[in-house]
């Protein structure tokens, strides 16, 4: 303990120019710093704003009809970076649902449909429709509750848990199913093999009770 310092009392650590730039480094690395900084939208509201009061103060002294052609201008510009900005966020934040709206096929149905277009070539259909009827069926088992809306991901989360050691093929088909149709990367004749081969395993299956109990409670309810 140097002297002078009372027992009991932490002495501040000085660090040299490297350690202090490794500190720093560390501490702005961490995730509190990124959600602080302006968003891209908020950026591009400041520049909107300082945008339009520029183009203002610039036609201040123009001819009135000019001032207003201008003005019409520049709005139309904003407004074209505001929707190539929102849009793609918007695209983003749609629903991924595995089934279109009032679809009311059985999984042998889906399973048929995935059958035809794999005998087509055409993989995107065929794994697409074969998660379908691995989610069909697991409705018609009365693993998984009937619910309209239902994405992939809640799917490919509460199957898992139904059937722990299928887990991983689980989660790559329901992962694959959001790539391919939402992602617009295509399918394989691989990848469609390997969805069939997990609808037959969990066909022959038992779920796990306690795993569909959790699945079950843990689906959002649905505003009836």
């Amino acid at each position: 303990m140097p002297l002078g310092v009372a027992p009991g009392i932490e002495v501040p650590v000085v660090p040299d120019e490297a350690q202090g730039r490794e500190w720093a480094e560390r501490e702005l690395s961490r995730s509190v710093y990124d959600e602080a900084k302006p968003s891209l939208l908020d950026r591009f509201w400041q520049w909107a704003g300082e945008f339009l009061g520029d183009l203002l103060d610039s036609i201040s002294g123009v001819d009135p009809s000019l001032g207003v052609v201008l003005l019409a201008v520049g709005a139309a510009a904003v407004l074209a970076v505001a929707v190539f900005l929102v849009r793609p966020r918007l695209n983003a934040r749609r629903r991924r649902e595995i089934f279109d709206s009032g679809e009311t096929r059985e999984a042998v149905d889906h399973r048929l449909l995935s059958a035809e277009a794999a005998a087509r070539g055409d993989w995107d259909t065929a794994l697409a429709e074969r998660l379908r009827a691995v989610i069909r069926s697991a409705e018609e088992r009365v693993i998984l509750e009937p619910r309209a809306g239902r994405t992939a991901a809640e799917a490919g989360q509460e199957l898992a848990l139904s059937f722990p050691s299928a887990a991983p093929e689980v989660l790559w088909l329901s992962r694959r199913f959001d790539e391919v149709r939402y992602g617009h990367l295509q399918a394989t004749a691989a990848d469609a093999h390997r969805a069939a081969a997990l609808d037959t395993l969990l066909e022959s299956s038992a779920p796990d009770s306690a795993g569909t109990a959790s699945a079950v409670s843990a689906a959002p309810a649905v505003p009836r």
